[in-house]
């Protein structure tokens, strides 16, 4: 949602914008605050969500076709799974000259059985002979669709990494510390560990609870764990870290007395890394993690698993400290080192802002965008 609203607005005035948007699902988060402050009204499909109904997707198509046939467009560009499909049906149904699609993710691993996994390549397959050109957020990304999925020819791959607004990570950082620390009750003595995003299984946050445990039994310095987000994982994560031993509160805590605090959905992520002292990803599969953006734009040190396009965003040793998915324990021994080693933790998030800025700002993506789109209407003319 982030990247289609900064194209929306800021793709105008050289390109008319509308920016199209299906319902959120009642564990996601509601972007409403973005588009608000960037003064965009999207136009909502009600009917279309990630989960698959097939009345509620052929509904939403129709509603797509007569979007399009109002709006005339000489672009539809989609964005996601399920958009993605029925947005690219409907451009082609009503013979839009250029249709783009950009994969943020995928679903191809991790999330399905081998037999869903198979059907939904082929739904891609045949989506991508109905795409104009495919955008990839990461050469490891683009790699896999081409070469491992065979999504689509190379030739009609793009690789166009996100962009974002990165500014407000920067600004005013310790007013925002203070404020997000007094939240909580965090001592001056304590480390921070924030990791953020769904509580859905692709997201491995048992891994995240796990290192909290490893931590318990191997450091004695003072720490406090955040979990930012929400999803259909929250009760299993709960139970688990009572199981591990790990106590916790929660969104309606008055007090934070304990090493864990799950938040649920949080609109200021510049105070919450504000505050924080590491920011940690344990996804099984990502295409370009804004949360890792989004830290090292704070100046924050980051740790990961070394998944999809982790290490287009992350510089190894210099910005943040990677594991491979299947290592728990390096995982668990990187969080205890940036954990004790102050110095550690300040040579890694000294060389972040600088990568993530020129690399992921929002300007690059609409100059890269501009290019793109450009380069695709001059071709339909000559055809």
């Amino acid at each position: 949602m982030l990247n289609a609203s900064y194209l929306t607005k800021y793709m105008s005035p050289e390109f008319e914008t509308m920016l199209v948007a299906g319902e959120r699902e009642d564990h996601e988060k509601d972007a409403g605050f973005v588009t608000d402050s960037l003064g965009i009204q999207p136009v909502f499909i009600s009917n279309m969500s990630r989960s698959i109904n097939l009345r509620k997707d052929y509904d939403s198509y129709k509603q797509l076709q007569k979007l399009i046939g109002q709006f005339k467009p000489d672009i539809v560009h989609t964005h996601a799974a399920k958009p993605g499909a029925l947005g690219r049906l409907a451009a082609k149904s009503m013979n839009v000259p250029v249709v783009v699609h950009t994969f943020h993710g995928h679903v191809f691993h991790s999330y399905f059985n081998s037999i869903k996994n198979n059907v939904f390549i082929n739904i891609e397959r045949y989506l991508g002979r109905k795409s104009d050109a495919i955008i990839a957020i990461s050469n490891e990304q683009k790699n896999e669709l081409v070469n491992k999925f065979k999504i689509a020819p190379e030739n009609k791959f793009r690789i166009i990494p996100l962009g974002l607004d990165l500014d407000k990570f920067q600004a005013d950082q310790e007013n925002k510390r203070k404020k997000f620390r007094a939240e909580f009750n965090i001592g001056d003595d304590e480390i921070v560990i924030t990791i953020t995003g769904r509580l859905v299984p692709v997201k491995n946050h048992d891994l995240f609870l796990k290192a909290i445990r490893f931590l318990k039994e191997n450091t004695a310095t003072r720490f406090k764990a955040f979990i930012v987000g929400d999803g259909e994982t929250r009760n299993e994560l709960e139970q688990k870290a009572s199981g591990y031993g790990i106590k916790f509160s929660d969104e309606k805590s008055n007090e934070h007395p304990h090493e864990l605090v799950f938040t649920s959905w949080r609109k200021d992520i510049d105070y919450i890394n504000a505050g924080s002292d590491i920011i940690a990803l344990t996804s099984l599969n990502e295409g370009t993690p804004v949360s890792l953006i989004e830290a090292q734009a704070a100046g924050k040190p980051v740790i990961s698993t070394r998944v999809g396009g982790i290490e287009t965003v992350v510089n190894e040793n210099i910005t943040g400290l990677l594991s491979d998915i299947d290592d728990e324990q390096q995982f668990c021994r990187n969080l205890l080192s940036l954990v004790n080693d102050h110095e550690l933790r300040k040579r890694l998030s000294g060389s972040g802002v600088q990568h993530v800025i020129e690399k992921f700002s929002y300007q690059r993506l609409v100059k890269d965008m501009s290019k793109l789109y450009n380069e695709l209407l001059d071709s339909r003319k000559n055809v």
